[in-house]
């Protein structure tokens, strides 16, 4: 839809959308009140569920206010666009239009409007809207990263203490990593936010996190409620921690169940840019250049491999935690990986598997070539598909190497 097109449709929707019923106005914080890292909205709507919702997800009130003063916020525009004229309309108990539904971002003028739904993602435009879609945008302008990740806090048996941010597409075990009870012995992990990370580097060049919510999934994670994070009985200490915590390493995770993948979701991010693809890119690479910057380690996971007989290679879930211990001790320096054509791979033995029963991990770590081969074609294809020439040069200069890596394999 062209600017003008967009414009038109919002003047035609939006006067007299909420007669008859209540407007309310929300200034809200995205983050710690007061933090660096924070951001802050006002969101106009006349959904009492609004309201309520947004009270429980995000840091909301007076004292945001305050912490606004002259300051600059993001505009959050929403109507359920269901007027109550007093001519005998139907009440509705979940108001809506959705032959009118309208959902726009305006990036450059920190712009969000939503009408006819009162679907949470569409409505509570504190979430994916802005925390995702415009945030990206700010984040590119004033160079931090606004990402779909978990963040979480992992304490070793001797007491020492990381922390994690991890990307994984939907369907494919971020709540669960984020809120893992370790099955090793003396591990604890922590969550700062299950969800959402902004990241920015700080005077000393370590990458710090907030998670910018307040809340935390409820009943299942399609649920539509939330309840407030705090509530939750693993929450970091430092998950409000106004300069956030110090980002050790990155996962990136997917699903592979015999190695073919089913989508593409780079960055687990594809729904949620708020700006060109391939520019996206470049200011993950730009993060190289920052004066000082500590650049956290960078690790890919897949908890969905399995066997022929269709049976998963990993028990996953609370297991999972033996990953993060090989995580930590490289993050150490331990010399446990060996490389292949696609990276470095746990040696063998180095994975802590004390109390798992047989796994096989010479078909876990398997590389077949014929799936290889698929896809590093599978990948040029869509990013051929996708960024074609916005494509930074070295994003395909690595993709050129692994094409050769693979072809020797």
């Amino acid at each position: 839809m062209s600017p003008a097109d967009f414009q038109r449709a919002v003047d035609e929707r939006f006067p007299g959308c909420m007669q008859g019923r209540t407007m309310y106005v929300l200034p809200f914080s995205m983050g710690p009140v007061g933090s660096p890292l924070s951001r802050i909205g006002v969101q106009l709507t006349d959904s009492a569920y609004v309201v309520a919702s947004m009270r429980i997800m995000t840091r909301l009130g007076t004292p945001v206010l305050q912490a606004l003063g002259d300051g600059d916020f993001v505009k959050c525009l929403h109507s359920v666009g269901q007027p109550l004229t007093g001519h005998g309309e139907p009440v509705s108990k979940w108001p809506c239009n959705p032959e009118k539904t309208l959902i726009g971002h305006v990036p450059d003028q920190r712009e969000i409007v939503s009408f006819g739904s009162g679907y949470g993602g569409n409505s509570l435009l504190g979430k994916k809207c802005f925390a995702l879609r415009i945030a990206s945008r700010l984040a590119r302008d004033e160079g931090w990263l606004a990402e779909h990740m978990l963040i979480l806090g992992i304490t070793s048996p001797a007491g020492k203490k990381r922390y994690v941010a991890a990307a994984f597409p939907s369907a494919c075990g971020k709540t669960n990593l984020a809120m893992m009870r370790p099955a090793l012995p003396g591990w604890k992990v922590e969550c700062v936010g299950d969800d959402i990370a902004w990241m920015r580097f700080d005077s000393e060049g370590r990458l710090r996190a907030i998670n910018p919510e307040d809340k935390e999934p409820c009943a299942h994670p399609n649920s539509r409620f939330c309840a407030p994070a705090r509530q939750c009985p693993i929450m970091d200490p430092a998950w409000e921690a106004p300069e956030g915590v110090p980002i050790d390493a990155i996962i990136f995770g997917g699903r592979r169940p015999k190695g073919k993948i089913i989508m593409h979701d780079p960055f687990a991010m594809r729904p949620f840019f708020g700006y060109n693809f391939g520019h996206y890119l470049e200011h993950w690479l730009s993060m190289e250049g920052r004066k000082g910057a500590q650049l956290p380690r960078i690790f890919h996971v897949n908890w969905f491999r399995r066997d022929e007989a269709g049976h998963f290679l990993w028990p996953g879930f609370g297991e999972n935690a033996r990953v993060l211990d090989w995580i930590c001790r490289r993050l150490e320096g331990e010399d446990s990986a060996r490389e292949t054509p696609i990276g470095l791979v746990p040696k063998e033995g180095a994975l802590d598997l004390s109390g798992l029963g047989a796994i096989d991990t010479t078909q876990l770590f398997s590389l077949p070539k014929d799936f290889w081969e698929q896809e590093v074609r599978d990948i040029r294809s869509y990013l051929t598909e996708q960024v074609n020439q916005d494509l930074p040069k070295e994003v395909l200069a690595e993709l050129e190497a692994l094409e050769r890596r693979v072809h020797k394999m």
